[in-house]
């Protein structure tokens, strides 16, 4: 009877244990349609501008992801995190140097491990000091060490190559399949791979234990340290998998550009990841993905259409702060409720409206803008511009009225249509409250 009994208990903690799990086919099909998306975007789009875009977009979602270990996922505001990714380039660009030189044996492929564990071993050392507090404190110290590497960039030219910078080659070693990395697509591919596994790797980190007490020292770091946990040591621990990652970004950079110089640890760069974590959305795993996206569309693709994209990207991050705190994935998630519901098709006439109101302003905003910016900066080549493919003199009246009337339009059609779809969206809401009830 003992045993019977024994057997039973030891078959029920067995069917305890060995519970079916099903898949979860919407995240299977997520990523197999990014890595697709990956697999077919330079066939698409075949040019060389287009290649060199989606290149750096790619190491710009890497770098965003690695940041938001620290911003979303730890609460940490870092203003030093290109010092990073900036150290994993610059032993990236020497391994490489010693590989063409013949004095080290590494596929052009690894380099990128070499950037990662070059940014994890600076992490070790920074990130000792910086996570010793957290908050402002933190940020400040960051701050201070960003500075201080960039600094030294400058003080020690046998190792940072001065104001220069260092240059390479990644053609190196034999090709294996015809495979050079000298084309532009063969090195975007290379960037896709990695791109696509470190994001792999750090969401796969958010379901660990480490990424779970991460959030709980993110949002209560008393109760985490009551509950028995050394929050300082949880921050140090995910500060280095964050510089890990963020190495890999750096050596992706030096193998596109060939190039490392004092800019890729600069304050200008760690303030462009925490714009491109901000902008898309630091609450959401897919948040920096869509930053990085905007962020790279901002910074290549707007650079060579306007001067004054800067002013065109601090515009709408101010936007985004006063009106979207959540960032674009937010933006996002409020839709599915309503799809969830059938409801979306309800609200997308009003999105629509509200949409051409916005063009109109937008039109607005680029025409004054490029106007101040021809007669306030750019006079001394004359008064005469283009602009959608319409030339005329910005030093006449009707270009002026033409912008005031944008102005005029936008702005009331703006406040019409906004105002009507957040009546509808209130509406919409009301109703899917009391279906719940």
């Amino acid at each position: 009877m003992e045993r019977t009994m024994q057997q039973t208990r030891t078959r029920g903690e067995a069917g305890q244990t060995m519970r079916y799990r099903p898949l979860n086919l919407g995240r299977w099909l997520l990523w197999g349609m990014t890595a697709l998306l990956m697999l077919v975007l330079p066939l698409i789009f075949t040019g060389g501008f287009a290649i060199t875009l989606l290149s750096q977009i790619g190491i710009m979602i890497v770098f965003a992801l690695s940041y938001n270990m620290l911003l979303g996922q730890t609460g940490l505001l870092s203003f030093g995190h290109a010092v990073y990714s900036g150290m994993g380039a610059f032993i990236a660009v020497h391994v490489l140097n010693m590989v063409g030189e013949g004095t080290v044996w590494l596929p052009v492929s690894l380099l990128p491990l070499v950037g990662g564990v070059a940014g994890a071993f600076f992490g070790v050392i920074f990130g000792y000091v910086t996570t010793k507090k957290s908050g402002t404190t933190f940020a400040m110290i960051t701050l201070g060490i960003g500075e201080m590497v960039f600094a030294s960039s400058l003080m020690f030219p046998e190792f940072f190559g001065g104001e220069g910078g260092i240059s390479t080659n990644r053609v190196v070693g034999e090709p294996f399949l015809g495979i050079t990395f000298g084309p532009g697509r063969q090195v975007y591919y290379l960037i896709a791979v990695w791109c696509l596994l470190s994001m792999a790797l750090m969401y796969a980190w958010t379901q660990t234990p480490l990424g779970r007490i991460a959030n709980a020292v993110r949002d209560n770091p008393e109760r985490a340290e009551f509950i028995g946990y050394n929050t300082q040591r949880v921050r140090y621990l995910v500060l280095i998998l964050s510089a890990f990652f963020a190495g890999i970004s750096g050596a992706l950079a030096a193998i596109n550009f060939e190039i490392v110089s004092a800019e890729n640890v600069s304050a200008v760069r760690s303030g462009g990841v925490l714009l491109a974590t901000f902008i898309g959305g630091a609450g959401f795993f897919f948040g920096p993905v869509l930053g990085a996206i905007v962020f790279v569309l901002f910074a290549v693709a707007l650079s060579d259409l306007t001067k004054a994209w800067l002013l065109y990207l601090g515009l709408f991050f101010v936007l985004m702060v006063m009106f979207v705190p959540g960032g674009l994935a937010s933006l996002i998630m409020l839709q599915f409720p309503l799809l969830a519901r059938r409801k979306l098709g309800a609200m997308l006439p009003y999105y629509g409206r509200a949409a051409l109101a916005g063009i109109v302003l937008l039109a607005a905003v680029i025409l004054t803008v490029e106007l101040v910016y021809k007669v306030q900066v750019d006079y001394a080549n004359g008064t005469t511009m283009s602009l959608f493919g319409i030339g005329f003199d910005a030093g006449t009246l009707a270009p002026w009225g033409v912008a005031a009337v944008l102005w005029l339009v936008g702005l009331g059609a703006w406040r019409l249509t906004s105002g009507q779809a957040r009546a509808q969206w209130d509406r919409l809401q009301a109703e899917i409250s009391g279906e719940r009830a």
